[in-house]
């Protein structure tokens, strides 16, 4: 879902001709078509100095070439929205276009990627791949635009993924920590256990409002950049408390692969690097209080 919609679906809605909106946004929303965006390579950078990914004229069309790396969904993948650089100038922003790719396209290589939080990324190869001029989403060279906006809703959008985690971990520490007993009692009645859930209980809050403001102002296309960098950070960091503290209140059976905890705890970290990780947002917020 969140590749399709979000990184897939909302560049195509955000920069696509009207043809393309309206031959492929029926397929994402009918869930005929899974879409996904390549976009990060081997330097990690969500910085546009990182695509190096190129695409250079022939015939008429391009042919890119390069390696993208930490794609969500791209094994399950119909299209790939790869952004390339199909100019170098002084200004890395400048330059960069995005290609709407089949993805089996000859060419295009995908090898899954094995992650510490056991969700669906790949590498993604392109070798000579050809994109016709058709492919072209958005305006040639000045792809950044659209790419920029769509790091800043998936921000959003990973946020409110975050606290849906967070909240879960919440309810199912809650449960446990009233039905666990230790001396005769359940350990939930222990002051100690009980201030662990209620600072859990504060972080959920704190990330819920955070991310009702982002998600708000991304949605109204307000200015949102404050916003979304705050939350990105807030949550990023809280999520992992949460998860933290969870894991001191389930004591031994929560890093058990048969109890759901340890998952939650490995997405947690995952979630906190991608589309920026929290030192980076906090670099942003720091930033637009002219520091």
């Amino acid at each position: 879902f969140f590749s399709t919609m979000v990184l897939g679906g909302m560049g195509i809605l955000e920069a696509g001709s009207e043809a393309l909106k309206r031959d492929l946004l029926p397929k994402i929303a009918q869930g005929d078509l899974i879409a996904t965006l390549a976009l990060t390579e081997p330097s990690a950078s969500y910085e546009p100095s990182g695509i190096q990914t190129t695409a250079r004229a022939s015939g008429k069309g391009y042919l890119l070439s390069g390696t993208k790396l930490f794609v969500p969904d791209a094994q399950a993948a119909d299209v790939l929205l790869v952004a390339a650089r199909t100019r170098t100038t002084a200004d890395p922003a400048q330059g960069i276009t995005l290609f709407l790719v089949d993805a089996r396209s000859p060419g295009v290589t995908i090898a899954p990627l094995k992650t510490v939080a056991a969700d669906k990324q790949a590498e993604v190869v392109l070798k000579d791949v050809t994109a016709p001029a058709n492919s072209v989403v958005g305006q040639v060279d000045q792809g950044w635009s659209t790419v920029s906006r769509l790091i800043e809703m998936a921000a959003a959008g990973k946020c409110a993924e975050m606290l849906g985690g967070a909240d879960r971990v919440l309810e199912m520490t809650v449960s446990y920590v009233k039905d666990r007993a230790q001396f005769g009692r359940p350990v939930g009645s222990f002051q100690a256990v009980q201030h662990h859930c209620a600072n859990m209980a504060t972080d959920v809050e704190g990330c819920r409002y955070v991310t009702y403001q982002a998600a708000w102002r991304v949605s109204e296309r307000l200015p949102a950049a404050r916003e979304v960098a705050i939350a990105k950070a807030w949550v990023s960091d809280a999520y992992q408390r949460v998860c933290s503290l969870a894991h001191q209140c389930h004591g031994a059976i929560g890093f058990t692969k048969e109890y759901d905890l340890q998952l939650f705890t490995r997405r947690a970290k995952a979630a906190e690097v991608a589309y920026g990780d929290s030192d980076r947002h906090r670099e942003l917020v720091a930033q637009s209080l002219g520091m």
